[in-house]
């Protein structure tokens, strides 16, 4: 569902209360910093395109860009700040080492960063990280990463990070809470400003992001409160991991009691402090997607557009939808004026091909195409060719059957799954459901069953 602005105005906005520069409470990261990260990643890696999407701007009436950080060397825009802080550590930090927690693409960026340097570095991943991560950290790293996998999110593995840091002295890089790590990843939108002005073109009406811990909402807000403060900044974040949402709400950085890890490069239990910090300052607008809907999108920016996206990747774009779709209408993005140029971030582009399977339900699913039911069936021959008959549609296709037969019962219960060509048929099926003598029960999306048949 779409979160409410954390206040009304544009990015820029910082408040009668905000700070000066150089004031107590000032910012923690500058533009001016940004643009000494910007000439130390210069060396490194070059600044990624900026495309127009097709299918974006047809869907929803606006001139829509893609940030392609998908097309990093690390296939995400998270070496930005792991360069920018690995590169400024003094000697004795730079022979002590490094260590980092992430889900994956943050320690890719280490990894990058460590190889270039000659630094050594203890990679923690949790044990939700795709294979297609991991592997890419040892080969990026090479003999200059230790990869330790353990614990099941991503905040776990930030605890043995931590541990590992304040017993060897190795120096924590943080996958987004540190001035360094936020300057690095807002030299994406001096890129995007840069490229804008090469082309002729004025700034954006909307910069939208993914959001997790926040780094990178961060260094775009910075940026753009500073050089373009009538930008407005869209910050998105997966449903079940809306933790920077939570923080606004609360005041400050507070845990999740409850996380969807499914958006593994997104699903943070707890923000930064001072990403926390820039969000509050700048007050962009948050929303949430539905880990549905990313999926839905990933697969439309693979089979329209050629992109390989992972679900953080795929926030940016899947938001853009909220704002095309008149049930799911976001107030900020509808309320754009047709033609305004807008960016969106496509953040990372790590996918696991093993996935895909799970995606294509998700995306099903939150398409009203795919439902599941428990159904008795008495136990007669000819029951399941009644059903299949009278109960099911034409063109419904069972995709899941299990049936477990009682031989001390007079009905044995299935677990049915049934994909619609068109999610209007549903109430047609129900209502036939409805008229059988079968007893059939709905299986919820949030039940814990259908949890397990995903």
């Amino acid at each position: 569902m779409s979160q409410p602005p954390v206040t009304p105005g544009t990015s820029g906005a910082s408040g009668p209360d905000a700070p000066a520069p150089g004031e107590r409470g000032a910012p923690a990261v500058t533009s001016a910093d940004v643009d000494r990260a910007a000439v130390g990643l210069a060396s490194v890696v070059d600044p990624t395109p900026l495309h127009r999407s097709d299918r974006l701007s047809a869907l929803t009436g606006l001139d829509v860009w893609l940030k392609r950080e998908d097309l990093q060397p690390v296939r995400s825009y998270k070496l930005r700040g792991a360069y920018t802080l690995i590169s400024q550590l003094d000697d004795d930090a730079r022979a002590r080492g490094v260590t980092c927690a992430s889900a994956g693409n943050h320690a890719q960026g280490v990894a990058f960063a460590c190889a270039r340097a000659g630094v050594r570095a203890r990679v923690h991943l949790p044990r939700t990280t795709p294979r297609q991560k991991r592997d890419r950290v040892a080969a990026l790293g090479g003999d200059m990463v230790e990869v330790v996998i353990g614990g099941d999110t991503y905040d776990d593995a930030a605890a043995t990070s931590r541990h590992f840091a304040e017993t060897t002295g190795a120096t924590p890089v943080p996958a987004f809470d540190d001035p360094r790590t936020i300057a690095g990843q807002g030299t994406v939108a001096t890129e995007v400003l840069a490229q804008l002005a090469a082309a002729g073109r004025p700034d954006p009406a909307a910069v939208v992001v993914a959001v997790g811990g926040g780094g990178l909402v961060a260094g775009v807000l910075t940026v753009l409160a500073e050089r373009a403060p009538g930008v407005q900044v869209v910050g998105v974040e997966p449903a079940g991991a809306a933790s920077m949402a939570a923080a606004v709400a609360a005041g400050g950085p507070v845990e999740l009691a409850d996380l969807d890890g499914f958006v593994d490069g997104a699903a943070v239990r707890q923000v930064g402090r001072h990403t926390f910090d820039v969000v509050h300052r700048h007050a962009p607008h948050l929303l949430a997607v539905p880990e549905g809907l990313a999926c839905v999108e990933m697969l439309d920016l693979y089979q329209s557009d050629g992109i390989i996206a992972e679900p953080a990747g795929a926030l940016a774009t899947a938001a853009l939808r909220l704002g095309a779709d008149p049930l799911l209408a976001d107030p900020v993005l509808a309320g754009l004026a047709p033609g305004s140029t807008v960016v969106a971030v496509v953040s990372g582009g790590n996918n696991d091909v093993s996935r895909y399977a799970e995606i294509v339900e998700r995306a099903l699913v939150h398409e009203g195409l795919k439902h599941y039911f428990l159904v008795e069936f008495p136990q007669e021959p000819g029951a399941l060719r009644r059903f299949l008959d009278e109960v099911l549609g034409p063109d419904d296709d069972i995709t899941l059957f299990e049936y477990v037969k009682r031989s001390n019962r007079e009905t044995g219960p299935a677990l049915v799954g049934v994909e619609l060509q068109d999610a209007a048929d549903l109430p047609a099926l129900l209502a036939r459901m409805d008229a059988s003598p079968l007893r059939v029960e709905v299986v919820a999306p949030d039940s814990p069953l259908f949890r397990f048949v995903q």
